[in-house]
Parts: C-alpha cells; sequence; structure tokens
C-alpha cells in the first residue's frame, strides 16, 4: 500500500489496543447480547411450560418434550457417528504415499490446505448432519409413542393373520427406522467416498488401480449395508401391501391387495429379498476377495430382477388374467375390503331396510295425526336465524353470535324436552367504542350469557322472530341461575389480563358495573421475570412496564375451545363444531375428539377436510388429521372447556378403541374415565357431525356389502347439493327429534338424504341416534328407496315454481325484501316422505330473518302456507285446527283469541291510526337503534293492521278478511284468513303504507 503519512517525515499514526475501559464495555455488550438472544429464545419455551401447568396438563408439555428431546439425541448421535466413523475409517484407511499426477497434485493443495483443521471439520460435519438428523427425527415422536406404548386391537387381517396393532403402531416405526438406516448409509457412503478420494485412495485419472483394496474394502461394506437395507425394505413391503392404496374403478382410495397383489406382486417381493440378500453377502465377500466383479454382477441382477420380476410381470398378470374376467378375480378381495371398511368407520352395524317411500293410506287424517307425532319440526334454522339472535339480543355492538348456532335439548316449563337453538353472546373486540390497548386486553374481557329459542315455535315481537327461552343482559328464562360470563369461546381469539388493578366492564340487573376476574385460569403476571418472558413472546413490549397491571394480573390465551382441548391432547383430531350448554350453573364447551390412524389393512382412506366440507363449512371449520388421509376413526374423547375458567376436561367415551388406549399409556392420566360424566352433562352429548359425514360419504358406497354389486357401482349413492343454499356444496346433516320406521318414540337424531348417483331422485334416508343417554346411541338406520320418489333438489325446484310462491316473491318486491329459505327437513312418515322447509323473509326495515311461510311436500303434493299447522293441514287435504305447536300467524294477533273481534268504521279508522302511530314509533326506534322498542312498535303495528282487517264488512271485496266466494273450500273455516298469496289491501288508501315502508308481512 501507499504511504499515506506524507513520506519519512509525516505525522504517524500509531494504532494501539482498545484501552481496558472499552474492552470491558464491549465484553459487556457482548454478553447482553448473548443473554438476550437467549431469553427471546427460552421465552416461548418458558410461556408455553407456564400454560400447561395453569391448564394441570404439564405431564403433556413433559412427555412431548422428552420424548422430542431424547429421539433428538439418540437419532441425532446415531447419524454423527455413522458419518464421522466413516470419515474417520476412510482417513485411516488413506495410502501412504500418493501417486505423482496432475490429478494428485492438485489435490494436494486441498489436503494442505485441511490438514490444520481436520478435527474441527470433521466435527462440524458430524455437528451438522447430526443436527438435521435429529430434528427430523423429533418429529417423529406420536410414531413412537404408538409404538412402545401400542395396544392390539384383537383383529387379525385377512392375508397375514397379523394384528391390526402391527399395521397402525410397529410399521410405520420400522419405516422411520428403514428410512433412518437408508440416509445414514447413503450420507456414510459419500462422505467416505470423497474422503477416500481426497486422500488417494480413490483415483480417477491416475495410472494404477483406481482404488485401492483398503478402500474398496470399505466402500463395499457400506454398499453391502444399503442392499440389506433394501432387502429389510423388500420384505417390508409385503406388509406394506395390506395398507397401500391404488387406483381401482370399484371405489376411489382403494386400499389393500387386489388380485395382482397377492398373485403377482407378493411372490415378486419375496424373490426380490432372497436376491438382494445374495447381493449383500456378494459386498461384504470383497473384503477377502478385494475384487467388485460378483458384487456388480448381483447388484445388476437385483436391478434387472425388479424391472421384469417387480414391474413386467404383474403387468402381464393384470392384462391376461384379471382383465378378461376381473369381477371374478377380484371378488374375493373386494369383499376383504368391504369388510375392513365398513369395521374401521364404525358402519358394519348399520342397519340397511328397503322403503317404499310412497304411503300405503289415501286418509288425510290418519296422515295427519301421524305427522304430529312423526317428529318435532324445527321451524327455527339455527344457520339462518343468526342475525336476528344478533339484532334482537346484541344488545351492544361489541357483543356477537357465531354465524352458524347450535341445536341442543333443553327442558321446558312442562319438564318435557324441547328442541333448542341456541348461541352465546360473546365479546366482539373489533365493535368496541374506541379501540386501544387498555380496551382491547383490560377492559372488554368477556361475552355475557347464553341465548335460546324454541326450535319449533316462533316468537311475537315481532312476529316471525325468535321464540326466546333465555334472552336480556343479564339473561333470564328458562336456564335458571348460571355463570354468565364468557372468558373462553370461539370467537375469543385475543388475549386478556384480568385480575388486577385495571378493571373490568361487566353487568347486573339495573345495568353496567365493573369487574375483577375471580377464576384461577391464566397465568400470573405478578413477577416481573413472567411478564418479560410474554413482552417477548407477545411482541408486546407494554406488558413489562404497564402500570395496568400488578398483583393478581393474569394473562388469558389461548382461548377458543378447539385450541385449548387441541394443545391438551395433541394426539386428537378435534371436530370443526364446539357448542355451548349450560351445565350445573356453569356454561361448558363440548368438543367432539377423534382418535384416527392410516394403517388399518384393507380400508378404504379418505380425506377428513373434504368429507366433513358441506354447503354451511368454512376452511377455519375444516377438520384435518395428523395424517392427510386416515382409514380409521373413533369418536373415542367428550371434551369440555368451561367457559369461565377455560377448565379443560378429556372423557373416555369409546371404552373399546384400542389407539384411545394406546395414548392412554402414552399420556398417563389426562383422560378421565367415562364414569366421570355427570348425568347432566350426558344429557347434552351428542352424536358428532363430522363423524355423521364421514360415514355418510362412506356409505354412499359401503351400504352395498355383496362384491359383485359393489364392483358394478349399480347401486351407488351421492349426497346431494345443498338446494336452499346459493353456495355450492353438500347438504349438510340436520339435527331434529323424530321417529323412524318402527320406533315408538321421537329421538333426537342426525338426518341426512342421498340420491342415486348421477339423478336427482330420492335414493335413500339415513339417521343416527344422536342422544347419547339413549341405549340407542350410535345406532345408524338406513332407508333405501325403492320406488320414485322426488330428491330434496327436485322438491326445492317444485316449491320456487309453485305459484303461491311466484306471488309472495312478487310481493316481497315491494317492500324491499329477500326470501332466505330454511333447512329442508325430511321425515320418514307412513311409507313415504314429508319435507319441511320455513321460508324467511329480510330486508327493508327489518335486517333479520323473520319466519314468513312454511312449505311442505308429501307425495306428488306441495304447499305454501302461513304457518306450520296450515301446511301440514293443506298438504293432506284436511281442514280444522292443528295439534302442533304452531309460528304465531301474520293474520292472527297474539293474546286471547276468543272475544270476538271488534267491527264498524270507527274501529276501522282507530286500527289504522293506531297503524300509523306503531309505524311513526318504530321508524324512530330504528334510527336510535333501539331494538327493543323497535319489536314493540312492530308488534303493535301486525296488531293494528289485523284490527283494521277484522273491522272491514265481509261483503266489502277489499280483500282484508277472506271472500268466501273467492276461496270456498277455506272460507268456511278460517273466514279471518287473507286470499292465499294476496296483500293486504285494509289500509290501501292509507299512504304510506306502514306494512310495506317497514318490511313487515304483506298477505
Amino acid at each position: 500500500m501507499p504511504d499515506r503519512g506524507g513520506g519519512p517525515t509525516g505525522p504517524r499514526i500509531r494504532v494501539g489496543r482498545p484501552s481496558r475501559r472499552a474492552r470491558t464495555l464491549l465484553m459487556t455488550l457482548g454478553v447482553l447480547v448473548v443473554l438476550a438472544m437467549a431469553f427471546v429464545m427460552f421465552a416461548g419455551f418458558w410461556t408455553d411450560w407456564l400454560w400447561y401447568r395453569s391448564v394441570a396438563y404439564s405431564s403433556v408439555f413433559t412427555t412431548t418434550l422428552w420424548t422430542k428431546i431424547g429421539l433428538f439425541l439418540v437419532f441425532g448421535l446415531l447419524m454423527a457417528l455413522a458419518v464421522g466413523v466413516n470419515i474417520w475409517l476412510a482417513h485411516r484407511l488413506r495410502p501412504p504415499l500418493s501417486a505423482m499426477s496432475l490429478e494428485q497434485q492438485s489435490l494436494d493443495r486441498y489436503r494442505m490446505s485441511v490438514a490444520p483443521y481436520k478435527k474441527w471439520v470433521l466435527l462440524a460435519i458430524t455437528a451438522l448432519v447430526g443436527l438435521i438428523a435429529g430434528a427430523s427425527a423429533s418429529g417423529q415422536w406420536r410414531t413412537w409413542l404408538m409404538y412402545v406404548n401400542g395396544v392390539p386391537f384383537g383383529q387379525k387381517d385377512p392375508q397375514f393373520k397379523l394384528d391390526v396393532s402391527f399395521y397402525a403402531f410397529d410399521l410405520p416405526f420400522y419405516r422411520f427406522l428403514l428410512g433412518f438406516g437408508f440416509a445414514a448409509a447413503v450420507l456414510s457412503l459419500i462422505a467416505a467416498a470423497l474422503t477416500h478420494y481426497l486422500y488417494g485412495g480413490l483415483r480417477v485419472t491416475s495410472p494404477g488401480a483406481r482404488a485401492t483394496g483398503a478402500a474398496t474394502g470399505h466402500l463395499s461394506v457400506l454398499l453391502g449395508v444399503f442392499v440389506s437395507l433394501k432387502a429389510v425394505a423388500y420384505w417390508l413391503d409385503r406388509y406394506g401391501l395390506a395398507v397401500k392404496s391404488s387406483d381401482f374403478k370399484a371405489t376411489d382410495n382403494w386400499t389393500g391387495l387386489r388380485y395382482v397383489d397377492a398373485n403377482a406382486y407378493l411372490p415378486a417381493k419375496t424373490i426380490l429379498f432372497c436376491i438382494a440378500a445374495i447381493c449383500a453377502v456378494l459386498f461384504f465377500a470383497t473384503l477377502w476377495r478385494r475384487t467388485w466383479q460378483l458384487p456388480v454382477i448381483g447388484f445388476g441382477l437385483m436391478v434387472l430382477s425388479a424391472i421384469l420380476i417387480g414391474g413386467l410381470y404383474p403387468a402381464i398378470v393384470q392384462k391376461f388374467q384379471v382383465q378378461p374376467n376381473e369381477q371374478a378375480k377380484e371378488a374375493p378381495f373386494i369383499q376383504k375390503n368391504i369388510d375392513a371398511t365398513r369395521d374401521a368407520y364404525d358402519i358394519d352395524d348399520a342397519q340397511v331396510d328397503d322403503y317404499a317411500g310412497t304411503s300405503t293410506t289415501d286418509d288425510g287424517n290418519k296422515l295427519r295425526a301421524s305427522a304430529d307425532s312423526a317428529a318435532s319440526y324445527r321451524v327455527m334454522d339455527p344457520n339462518v336465524v343468526s342475525p336476528a339472535f344478533q339484532q334482537l339480543q346484541q344488545k351492544r355492538n361489541y357483543y356477537q353470535f357465531p354465524k352458524t348456532l347450535d341445536v341442543d335439548r333443553y327442558k321446558g316449563p312442562d319438564g318435557k324436552e324441547q328442541d333448542t337453538v341456541i348461541g352465546l353472546r360473546e365479546l366482539n373486540i373489533q365493535g368496541l367504542p374506541k379501540r386501544n390497548w387498555i380496551n382491547d386486553h383490560f377492559t372488554y374481557t368477556h361475552g355475557y350469557g347464553v341465548i335460546a329459542a324454541r326450535g319449533t315455535t316462533t316468537g311475537t315481537n315481532p312476529t316471525g322472530s325468535p321464540d326466546f327461552t333465555e334472552s336480556g343482559l343479564p339473561t333470564t328464562g328458562d336456564l335458571g341461575e348460571y355463570e354468565q360470563r364468557i372468558y373462553y369461546g370461539e370467537k375469543t381469539e385475543q388475549y386478556s389480563i384480568v385480575g388486577g388493578p385495571q378493571k373490568e366492564l361487566d353487568y347486573e340487573e339495573d345495568g353496567e358495573k365493573t369487574t375483577s376476574y375471580k377464576g384461577d385460569s391464566g397465568v400470573s403476571l405478578s413477577n416481573a421475570f413472567n411478564r418479560a418472558a410474554y413482552a417477548v413472546s407477545f411482541s408486546e413490549p407494554q406488558i413489562l412496564y404497564s402500570g395496568a397491571i400488578g398483583d393478581g394480573s393474569r394473562i388469558l390465551y389461548n382461548r377458543t375451545p378447539k385450541e385449548r382441548v387441541e394443545a391438551v391432547a395433541p394426539w386428537l383430531t378435534i371436530d370443526g363444531d364446539a357448542y355451548p350448554a349450560v351445565v350445573d350453573g356453569r356454561i361448558q364447551w363440548i368438543v367432539d375428539a377423534y382418535t384416527t390412524t392410516n394403517g388399518y389393512p384393507y380400508a378404504s382412506r379418505t380425506t377428513l377436510g373434504d368429507t366433513t366440507a358441506d354447503s354451511l363449512t368454512t376452511n377455519q371449520r375444516a377438520v384435518v388429521a395428523q395424517q392427510n388421509q386416515v382409514n380409521y376413526i373413533r369418536n373415542s374423547v367428550k371434551a369440555t372447556v368451561d367457559a369461565y375458567d377455560g377448565k379443560v376436561k378429556l372423557y373416555e367415551w369409546d371404552t373399546e378403541d384400542p389407539v384411545l388406549k394406546t395414548w392412554r399409556k402414552a399420556f398417563p392420566g389426562t383422560v378421565e374415565p367415562r364414569s366421570e360424566i355427570s348425568q347432566e352433562l350426558m344429557d347434552h352429548l351428542r352424536y358428532p357431525q363430522d363423524l355423521f359425514k364421514v360415514q355418510r360419504e362412506l356409505l354412499t358406497r359401503y351400504h352395498v356389502v355383496n362384491p359383485a354389486q359393489f364392483y358394478s357401482g349399480s347401486d351407488a349413492w351421492q349426497v346431494p347439493d345443498d338446494p336452499t343454499n346459493k353456495e355450492p356444496g353438500s347438504v349438510p346433516p340436520y339435527y331434529l327429534s323424530m321417529k323412524m320406521p318402527g320406533q315408538d318414540t321421537q329421538k333426537f337424531s342426525l338426518t341426512t338424504t342421498f340420491t342415486p348417483k348421477g339423478r336427482p331422485n330420492l335414493g335413500a334416508f339415513m339417521a343416527v341416534d344422536a342422544d347419547a343417554a339413549s341405549k340407542d346411541y350410535g345406532t345408524i338406520r338406513l332407508l333405501r328407496v325403492t320406488s320414485t320418489v322426488k330428491g330434496p333438489g327436485q322438491v326445492q325446484s317444485e316449491l320456487n315454481g309453485n305459484d303461491d310462491v311466484a306471488e309472495f316473491v312478487r310481493n316481497l318486491k315491494g317492500t324491499d325484501s329477500d326470501i332466505e329459505y330454511g333447512n329442508l327437513l325430511t321425515v320418514p312418515l307412513d311409507g313415504g316422505f314429508l319435507y319441511i322447509e320455513p321460508v324467511y323473509t329480510r330486508g327493508g326495515t327489518q335486517n333479520y330473518p323473520l319466519l314468513r311461510k312454511v312449505a311442505a311436500s308429501y307425495g306428488s303434493k306441495i304447499v305454501f302456507e302461513n304457518n306450520l299447522g296450515d301446511a301440514l293441514n293443506a298438504v293432506f287435504g284436511v281442514e280444522g285446527s292443528d295439534t302442533t305447536t304452531p309460528p304465531t300467524e301474520p293474520d292472527q294477533p297474539p293474546g286471547d283469541t276468543t272475544k270476538p273481534p271488534a267491527t264498524g268504521d270507527a274501529a276501522l279508522k282507530k286500527a289504522i291510526a293506531d297503524a300509523q302511530k306503531a309505524y311513526t314509533d318504530g321508524e324512530t326506534a330504528l334510527k336510535e337503534q333501539d331494538w327493543k322498542a323497535y319489536g314493540e312498535a312492530q308488534a303493535a303495528l301486525e296488531q293494528a293492521l289485523q284490527r283494521a282487517a277484522a273491522a272491514q264488512p265481509k261483503a266489502s271485496g277489499s280483500g282484508g278478511a277472506a271472500d268466501s266466494s273467492s276461496d270456498a273450500s277455506d272460507g268456511a273455516d278460517k273466514p279471518d284468513k287473507p286470499e292465499k298469496g294476496k296483500p293486504d289491501k285494509a289500509d290501501e288508501s292509507d299512504k304510506p303504507d306502514p306494512v310495506d315502508q317497514a318490511g313487515g308481512q304483506t298477505d
């Protein structure tokens, strides 16, 4: 470098060591940086430990952690030793002198560069491969735990006569060991070959022998190990045929052996095993013979055999033996697949009965009486009425209800169980009046109360709204006293800090108040170390220094029921729909959980995420197992999560499931015995929807048990698309209290329909007893329809084209409202099928659905009436009052209906004036968003209009009452009912029309 100091006479800059103070400062900063980085890495681990300890499942955390650490250390060390020993051995076996050639001279530079750092290079290489192998092995902790804790199934596969546990628990671990062995052998071979080449044991261009005797022996042994592992792989592949998936036109996702597997692939794998074993011996023999001739010949023979015996021969058997008579050849294997699949998915006991699908009687009165007891027809669709819950019971903008509500059973005042639509008023953080860190995480911390409505009736405030049995803020009603605060829920995804100096918003009977959390849930933030750990984990520094946190402060997180159950039982697959129930004075989230495996021999596989999707599910609700596909599933665990303190309890449900027994051995004490389930909790347990969806999908093919019929696919079904939903997707299953043919009483059931594959008519009806307290719980009943019956899509199409529906829709356009179809319920009745569908209107000033009509179809007849009772009367062609509990009719005011209505001009004017006042009151309440006042105004408006209709002269022809001349059949019995499908014109001259402006009932 040139002298930049001005020559010899220029000033000289002296560069010395930093002062002691500077060195001390730099060392201190370095130590602090290292400690900070270590704390950041440690914070996640520490907060996880604190969380598991807070929910009393620390054993799950420790068992999983130590298993991962053990696998990491064992397999990481084995891989490091395998590679390191072979590098060291190759170095020890290097020739003392290298040949004088250009190749070796160029390698000398590398040898000299590596020489001073040989130990460090060796340590670095072995550490790297060890870390990678250990990290990969630690991800197999489930495989290891299932292997060491496996419990026998008590069933043997039909081909090899081995217990199913071998395929479910043992074979996956053997395959992991085999894969690890291949990786170790290949890496060792590569590392040894490179080392031999670097030190002259292997030569590419040098004169003389291409390899020294020592290198030849070393590499031959490694190749012998590789070929030995290949022999083991061929042997295990024999058993793998029992769980192998393949394409077969008889069914999708075929699993198990077929004719070509049993008669070509199986003997081929045995022959290849023998050839590979001989080839391995030849490689090992080079330690004495020092020649590659025989091993190379053996290896070539093995490759050729794999092509001819393992590929060509099975193709010949398939082409010339199987295809000419495939049905007969495959029949025994199809039967094995049918039996295994039905057993693996617990559908082997499904009762399949032929069902005519057409009524055995023409007696309308008899059918009408039978319809009353056939089912509790749910006219409140939980998939539709959530906006009505939101508008009428939200009370504050920072509360919300789920988009899809749940159906449960509760006892009414008369002590009888009734189907109930239920939802929790959960916190909606997006609706806060002012968003900031304190409001988001300290002040608004919980939801409040259960809102419930009868499933079979509607309310009168306004007419067509849900008939609430539990409502208000705080709630009151049929549920009695219970803890109403909801700190854990499906929509509660943010963390909250409670119990400290900062108070929370709460409610009591006389309005808002403040409270402080009294539960023992969450993790304490009283000490600075925990606060620092959470500040790092949540990337929220305010947790560390905020004055809103102090003595008693606890942080609540992982607050959705699914998150909590998945965390404490990572070996379970969780149902997509947790549902709430009031049990022993507490709100409990009930979560169904499944044990699964993809190693059940001969059972066809299914992808849970696809099978459980329907027209109402979302990506967030998808069910995903640990494996991409499964071929065995059981609802083995019922879990509960307390909505107040987040306590998680796992209860054994399937006491015979070997997979659950295996996991209980691995995690002792985490699952409580079934006997610990209280009777009150048992009353709310039900058959899970997602398991039902999986079973119904399998039953589209596997209801057939005859191999020839199964092969032809002549009786295959499909799950129809949902005809009531604009979005594509399968029809969802429906919970409904109903009677199947041969049953004496209604059972709480989960139901679905099937159509023949490729056709729209009804093919079958399926129901499962969903009441966990019933002795028939889980019994699947299938009705195979033997005649041509309209399917759900055809019924919906007929309804859409019905004249009454068309006129109803035209009348709605004047009120700026839309029609919404509810669940299309299907009920077997006297040899035929009764379809019931509630119809809602939504729009105008009433931006939530109200039940306005009920459609019914039986046989070839379809009707569209004001309520369920009228619909049943009309579809069976009978007159008179119904014995069901119908929704309140829009043209029949609530209250005492025995007193004759007032008539005359004075009464008419008074009614119109009251209607106009009620309309004005409703508009005012709407602007102020006072939903209680709005509902009262709507009810008053409805009553006033009905009084106006009743006050008109019978012969006026105004349409206010039914004209007997216009409908002779209905006029005699129902003189006050408007003409079907026509708008009420009683106050036509009074503009604007309060009904049309308010979006109310027009017929």
